[in-house]
């Protein structure tokens, strides 16, 4: 994992540092002269533009510069607030105007073509959210030090930023409370099966749909098996025999207290998965409050799930009677019902509330995924992708956090894996015309891969 630390938290890192300010800036400027090499492809006959600013990253820029020039390279130092609107000529340019601290707005001066390689973060990106005015630089890449900032991989600044290289410079960020998910990291959490293992080792129960929306529970109950369950269990509220694959094992759901059935049959199972497609009327509501609090399997909580639990408070009492993992799904929409509040610019802070208050482990839907559980522990997935934005891909993401959780995996844990692994089998979808039950069939692929560590 990658830590992630904010700006307010780089600072503290920085101030406990047992090394001066003047030995960290001399690694910081060594690594950004590195790359500046790399990115020119030599140092002959080549010219770099440094945009300096006065404080701490842009001493990190004229650190580089004074390194490049040292190697040959014909440098240029412009002060960031003399910087014209457009600069010389060059072959590369540094961005070191201003880090992850800044306010307000920044218009960057035009580049020219040239490629701009960013110091920490492109001056103008908010190191907290990624917001960024119009005017914010824009680079091909950027070297950041100790741990990447928010602002990195969250907004406009995962646009902005290009490539990113963490670079270690002798901080301790070992205490960092967030971190960007790797493929390494999903591969030694999810557990090999055993030799002599069976399929109730991993059993998932799934209550989702009602009749004529049928496709969400599908879905759901599909991917939990893709995704490693060894078997599943699917009822629809109101359906004597719910439609399904044929490994899928269908059972009937009375339409009202239905919660009672379920709870039935769950000895052997490890975790039930509920909400999606149910509908919001109140008998399926006050049936989900009923499964959710008193069912001894671990939980995951999806679509209209989640408006069954209505808001904070009743979450926190249905959730407070539970003694195994709960975790949350929302997308903006479905946080804002539950929270009383919309989710802001700050998404980390936003799912470390919900998740405090409510008492479960949250996942909240985005471009990159963030995950929180209660004690403030945070874990970043940016596996996602455009393609995903499609009806029914978050189904087939809740089946897979089920399937994680009865593999045994803590909610943290599964709710992190199943967004890399979900975002990861986009990636090997149709750029364009993906659908959700795509996903279903790349799940594996994805799996085989983090088995035999060939993933990313």
């Amino acid at each position: 994992m990658i830590p992630v630390v904010t700006p307010e938290e780089m600072k503290a890192v920085d101030e406990a540092a047992r090394e001066p300010t003047e030995v960290l800036v001399h690694r910081a400027g060594a690594a950004v002269a590195r790359t500046a090499v790399d990115m020119m492809g030599g140092v002959y006959g080549r010219r770099v533009v440094v945009v300096a600013g006065k404080g701490n990253n842009g001493a990190d820029g004229r650190d580089a510069a004074a390194r490049l020039e040292r190697r040959g390279v014909r440098v240029q130092v412009i002060e960031a607030a003399d910087a014209p609107g457009r600069l010389p000529d060059a072959d590369l340019v540094v961005d070191a105007a201003y880090g992850t601290g800044f306010h307000g707005e920044y218009q960057a001066p035009d580049p020219r073509g040239a490629p701009v390689l960013a110091v920490d973060i492109p001056s103008g990106v908010s190191g907290l959210t990624g917001e960024a005015a119009e005017g914010a630089a824009r680079a091909e890449r950027t070297v950041t030090f100790a741990a990447l900032k928010p602002g990195l991989i969250f907004g406009e600044g995962r646009d902005r930023c290009g490539v990113v290289d963490v670079v270690d410079i002798g901080l301790d960020v070992s205490r960092a409370r967030a971190a960007l998910v790797e493929g390494s990291d999903v591969a030694s959490w999810l557990p090999r099966r055993e030799r002599d293992t069976h399929k109730w080792k991993s059993a998932v129960w799934v209550a989702a749909g009602s009749p004529g929306m049928t496709g969400a529970a599908e879905m759901c109950s599909r991917s939990a098996l893709r995704a490693g369950a060894g078997l599943v269990h699917l009822g629809v509220p109101g359906l004597e025999s719910p439609p399904g694959a044929l490994e899928v094992i269908g059972r009937p759901l009375p339409r009202a207290g239905w919660d009672d059935r379920v709870l039935d049959e769950l000895d052997r199972f490890k975790a039930v998965v509920v909400g999606p497609g149910l509908g919001r009327t109140d008998e399926q509501g006050a049936a989900v409050r009923g499964l959710v609090s008193r069912a001894p399997t671990a939980a995951v909580v999806d679509a209209d799930g989640l408006y069954a639990l209505d808001n904070v408070d009743q979450a926190a009492h249905v959730i407070g009677r539970r003694s195994a993992p709960t975790v949350l799904t929302p997308h903006d929409g479905e946080f804002a019902h539950l929270a009383g509040e919309k989710v802001g610019a700050d998404r980390i802070d936003a799912t470390r509330r919900l998740a405090s208050a409510t008492g479960a482990t949250v996942l909240l839907k985005g471009s990159t995924t963030t995950v929180a559980n209660p004690e403030g522990q945070v874990l970043l997935s940016a596996a996602g992708d455009p393609r995903l934005a499609t009806a029914g891909t978050g189904d087939v993401l809740s089946g897979v956090i089920g399937s994680f959780l009865a593999q045994g995996l803590d909610g943290l844990r599964a709710a992190a894996a199943g967004a890399w692994v979900h975002g990861t089998a986009a990636h090997l979808g149709w750029r364009r015309g993906l659908v959700a039950g795509d996903l279903l069939d790349l799940l594996p692929a994805v799996l085989s891969a983090l088995d035999s560590g060939d993933a990313d």
